[in-house]
């Protein structure tokens, strides 16, 4: 409580200090325009051809006195002063700057990597299953000789580990070697359709770079066009063609590290189901040898 009450009597100190700074800093130019408002009719009541003069003059500089002083609105509403600071006016603003003729190109890869990027994060996860219990499950119908039942039970997982089950056990019966050939060539099918999608973001991530840099070569030439076409250099006529290659350039470079880091992400995904899947193979080969599921047809 003693902490409580020490931060509001210092808080209320420094808001009644601040006031009265800020009415002391206004006292003085109150003083002055009643000075010049009193030499103004000082000098009318010696002269009547003089109070004429005098009084325009008055009126006169009065008047930069008043402009200089801020409304009220102004200083009770600075809502415009902070909405230019968002992040999301910031974002349009820039965009505009850079020109919609580059900046166009380089949203575009954003949002198309991006939908292809979450779709692909989207298919793997569903197709994450708990590779222990799966196999335990394959186990017992083995163990019980139920090789029909076993194919019922991959059949109805998802993901690339039960097809790779589910293929593995439709051949038990033409020997080791055809099983395993089967688990191989299926596994890579299986690898090919986990790795989808991939291609395009890696098209993306070098594209978005190329379209920045070439807003940047763009943006030179137009400059150094207006400085040939000036005979001098000038810097608020070249700006704008330097401002269009800098915006461009990193608004590729951004959207080619938000697509890494994607990119990165699914590959990491796809390299733990290609270990799951290569796991899974050995011990169905196994169970099978085990249990006496495959023939010893050649």
């Amino acid at each position: 409580m003693k902490k409580i009450f020490l931060t509001l009597t210092l808080a209320g100190i420094l808001g009644f200090s601040a006031n009265y700074v800020a009415a002391q800093g206004d006292s003085p130019q109150e003083e002055q325009s009643n000075e010049q408002t009193d030499a103004t009719v000082e000098e009318g009541d010696s002269s009547s051809t003089e109070s004429d003069s005098t009084g325009a003059d008055s009126t006169t500089a009065a008047e930069p006195a008043k402009e200089e002083k801020p409304t009220i609105e102004e200083i009770a509403d600075p809502k415009t002063v902070v909405e230019e600071k968002t992040g999301h006016a910031m974002i349009k603003k820039y965009f505009i700057d850079g020109s919609w003729e580059w900046m166009t190109p380089v949203l575009i890869c954003l949002i198309l990597g991006l939908g292809i990027a979450i779709g692909r994060i989207i298919v793997l996860m569903l197709n994450w299953i708990n590779v222990r219990a799966f196999i335990d499950k394959i186990e017992t119908q083995l163990k019980a000789g139920n090789v029909d039942k076993a194919k019922a039970i991959a059949r109805d997982h998802r993901g690339p580990i039960a097809s790779i089950y589910y293929q593995g056990l439709d051949r038990a019966d033409e020997g080791v070697d055809i099983v395993e050939k089967s688990i191989v060539s299926y596994g890579s099918v299986q690898m090919g359709i986990l790795e989808k999608g991939l291609v395009w973001i890696s098209l993306f991530i070098s594209l978005a770079p190329m379209l920045g840099f070439m807003g940047t070569v763009v943006g030179m030439i137009l400059a150094f066009d207006q400085i040939e076409a000036m005979g001098d250099i000038d810097p608020s006529a070249v700006a704008g063609g330097i401002k269009v290659a800098l915006l461009t350039t990193v608004a590729g470079l951004i959207v080619a590290i938000i697509l890494q880091i994607f990119y990165n992400l699914i590959t990491s995904i796809v390299d733990g189901l290609v270990n799951k899947m290569e796991n899974a193979s050995i011990d169905l080969v196994d169970m099978m040898l085990k249990y006496n599921i495959i023939s010893n047809k050649e």
